[in-house]
C-alpha cells in the first residue's frame, strides 16, 4: 500500500535514537567550541559552551533533513545511505579527536598572552560529562518543543488542510515559547536581579553617619541623600585622593578635589536627578575650579577609581567630577533591560549641566570634559549631541571600553584610515579623535588637536567592545587581521559557533587580569587623559612618577 505524501517515515541513519548526519554536525560544532576566543575558558565553561552548541548543530542538521524531506528530494536508502554515513564521519570524528586533545594547549595560547600561567587543573573527562549532559538537555527542550508542534498541528488537521495546519502550528509553537521566555523566564529573572542588586545596596552596604564635613557631597547642607547614594556612591565621593595625597606626589600645594554623585534611590525622576547633581555642584563651588567632568557611571553605579584618580593628580585637585546613578543592575543586563533609563539620564545630567556651564562666561567657567566606562561609556556618548554643542564645544571625552552597541564608536571606527586596524585605528590626522590601548598610547607627541578632543580607550581583548552581532555568519573585521599583542593567534572563525563563544566571553569579560580583557587600570587612563586635559607645565617625568604611584598595590585606582 503507498504511504500518504508528506506522511512518510522518516529512513535518515541513526544512532542511539539520534539522526546521524544532525549529530554529526553537532560534533563538528562542539570541536570548533574548542578553538580559542578572547577570554580562556575553565573546563566548567567549556562543557556548557560544547554541549550548547552541538545542540544547535543538531537543531540546524535536523531542519536541513526537514526542508530537504519537505522540497522532496531523493534520500540515500540502505547500504549507500550507511557507507555515505560512514564516510562523512571519519573526518568528523578524527577532527573532533584532535580539538579535544588541543583543547587545554588552545587556552593557554590566550592564557600566556595575558600574563597568566598555563591551566593545570584543565579537566577533559569533566568537560566530556558536562558537554553530553548539556546536550542531553538541549535535546529534551527540543524535543518538547517538537511535541508541542505535533499536538497543535494534529488539532488543526481537523479544520484546514495539512500544509496550512503545518504552517499555522509552527507559528503557534514559536510563539507560545517567545512568550514563556520572554514573559516568563526572563522577566524573573530580571526581577530577581534588580531586586536582589537594590536589596543589596540596602542590606549588605548598610550606610554608615553621613559625613561631618559640609565640603563632601552628603554632608551637612547637601542636596544630596547620602543614604539614597548606594554603596557605589559612597565610595566614590569618599575614597579618591586627598589634597595631602596629591602634594605627597607632587610635592606642591593641592585642593580637595569635589565629586558629587546622586543615587537611583534620590528620585525617581532622571531629570530631578540631574537637577539635584547640578545644584550640589554650585553648592561646593565646582564651577570655579579648572576642571569639570561629567561622568556616566556603569549599570551597578560603579565608577572607575582607575580612571578618576590619575585626572584628580594631573590638575592637582583642581577638579570637579559629578556622576548620576541610573540603575542597579550588572552592565550586561542593564545593557539588555535598561537601555533606556541608562540613556534618559546621561541625556538628562548632560543637558541640564551643559546649559548652565554655557551660561557662565567663557573666561571664568572651567574645562568641561565627559567620561564613561563600559555602559557609561555607551551612555556618555549617546548624551554628547554635537547639534546641542557645536557653537560652544566642550573641551573633550575619554571614553573606556566602548561596548560594541556605541553608535559614534562604530562610525569613528568606520571613518579610519584605509590599512588601519580595527582594534586600534587611525582617522584622519588625529585632530579630532584618537585610540589607544594598554600597548599603544594616543600619541602624545602629536599635539595637533583641534578645539575638541576624543580619546578612546580600548584593549584587543575587551569582549564588551569586539562582540560583533554578525559573527554568526561572518568573521568580523578585526578577526580578518593580525591579532592584537593579548589575543591568540589561534583564534579561527566558525560560523554560529564563533558567535556563541563570544558571548560567552562577553560573559567571563573580567576574568582576565587587571590591563587585559574588560579590566582597564589606572596607570593606562594616564597618557588618554593627558592627551584629552593637556594638563598645564605637566612633564614626562611627572608621568613616569605618577605611573609607579598608580602601579603600587592600593587598589584600582592611585590611593593609599
Amino acid at each position: 500500500m503507498r504511504e500518504k505524501r508528506g506522511h512518510c517515515p522518516h529512513r535518515e541513519v541513526r544512532l542511539l535514537g539520534f539522526a546521524v548526519l544532525p549529530l554529526l554536525l553537532g560534533l563538528v560544532f562542539f570541536a570548533a567550541s574548542l578553538t580559542p576566543s578572547l577570554i580562556p575558558r575553565h573546563w566548567l565553561f567549556q562543557g556548557v559552551l560544547a554541549g550548547l552548541v552541538t545542540g544547535v548543530g543538531y537543531m540546524l542538521g535536523q531542519l536541513f533533513l526537514s526542508a530537504w524531506r519537505a522540497i522532496e528530494l531523493p534520500l540515500l536508502r540502505g547500504k549507500a545511505a550507511r557507507v555515505a554515513h560512514s564516510l562523512v564521519a571519519i573526518p568528523v570524528l578524527a577532527l573532533w579527536v584532535w580539538d579535544v586533545s588541543q583543547a587545554s594547549k588552545w587556552q593557554d595560547t590566550i592564557r600566556l598572552r595575558v600574563g597568566m600561567d598555563p591551566s593545570e587543573d584543565y579537566r577533559t573527562l569533566g568537560m566530556l560529562g558536562l558537554a553530553v549532559a548539556v546536550f542531553l538537555f538541549c535535546f529534551l527542550i527540543g524535543w518538547m518543543v517538537q511535541e508541542l508542534f505535533d499536538i497543535l498541528r494534529s488539532r488543526l488537521y481537523r479544520v484546514m488542510p495539512a500544509r496550512t495546519a503545518n504552517v499555522l502550528g509552527l507559528m503557534l509553537a514559536v510563539s507560545v515559547v517567545f512568550v514563556v521566555t520572554r514573559d516568563g523566564i526572563v522577566a524573573w529573572a530580571f526581577d530577581a536581579a534588580d531586586e536582589s542588586y537594590e536589596a543589596a545596596q540596602d542590606l549588605f552596604a548598610t550606610a554608615p553617619p553621613a559625613p561631618d564635613d559640609p565640603d563632601t557631597a552628603g554632608g551637612p547642607g547637601s542636596f544630596v541623600d547620602w543614604a539614597a547614594m548606594g554603596q557605589p556612591g559612597r565610595n566614590f565621593v569618599t575614597q579618591g585622593p586627598t589634597a595631602a595625597d596629591i602634594s605627597a606626589l607632587s610635592g606642591a600645594p593641592a585642593l580637595d578635589p569635589i565629586r558629587v554623585y546622586v543615587g537611583r534611590a534620590q528620585d525617581d525622576d532622571p531629570e530631578v536627578r540631574a537637577q539635584i547633581a547640578l545644584e550640589e555642584l554650585k553648592r561646593l563651588g565646582a564651577f570655579d575650579r579648572k576642571v569639570l567632568i561629567v561622568a556616566s557611571p556603569t549599570g551597578t553605579g560603579w565608577l572607575d577609581p582607575g580612571g578618576h584618580d590619575p585626572i584628580e593628580y594631573l590638575h592637582n585637585g583642581d577638579i570637579a567630577t559629578v556622576a548620576v546613578q541610573y540603575s542597579y543592575l550588572q552592565s550586561p543586563l542593564a545593557l539588555i533591560f535598561e537601555t533606556a533609563s541608562g540613556l534618559d539620564q546621561a541625556t538628562d545630567t548632560m543637558r541640564v549641566i551643559y546649559q548652565h556651564w554655557r551660561s557662565l562666561p567663557v573666561d571664568d567657567r572651567p574645562q568641561f570634559y565627559v567620561h564613561g566606562i563600559s555602559l557609561g561609556a555607551w551612555s556618555s556618548m549617546y548624551s554628547f549631541d554635537l547639534f546641542q554643542l557645536i557653537d560652544d564645544p566642550i573641551q573633550g571625552a575619554l571614553w573606556t571600553g566602548p561596548p560594541f552597541p556605541s553608535n559614534l564608536w562604530r562610525r569613528m571606527v568606520a571613518a579610519r584610515d584605509q590599512g588601519s586596524p580595527y582594534v586600534l585605528p587611525q582617522v584622519g590626522d588625529g585632530s579630532l579623535v584618537r585610540f589607544m590601548s594598554q600597548f599603544d598610547g594616543p600619541n602624545l607627541d602629536n599635539d595637533d588637536w583641534g578645539r575638541l578632543r576624543i580619546v578612546f580607550m580600548q584593549q584587543g581583548s575587551d569582549p564588551i567592545v569586539f562582540y560583533e552581532p554578525s559573527s554568526v555568519w561572518r568573521a568580523p573585521q578585526w578577526m580578518r587581521e593580525p591579532p592584537a599583542p593579548d589575543v591568540s593567534p589561534a583564534m579561527r572563525f566558525v560560523p554560529v559557533v564563533t558567535q556563541f563563544q563570544l558571548a560567552l566571553d562577553l560573559a567571563l569579560s573580567k576574568a582576565l587580569p587587571q590591563g587585559y580583557g574588560h579590566n582597564y587600570i589606572a596607570r593606562d587612563y594616564i597618557d588618554g587623559w593627558i592627551a584629552v586635559t593637556a594638563p598645564e607645565g605637566w612633564t614626562a617625568e611627572q608621568t613616569k612618577r605618577l605611573k609607579t604611584w598608580c602601579s603600587l598595590d592600593w587598589g584600582l585606582g592611585c590611593r593609599k
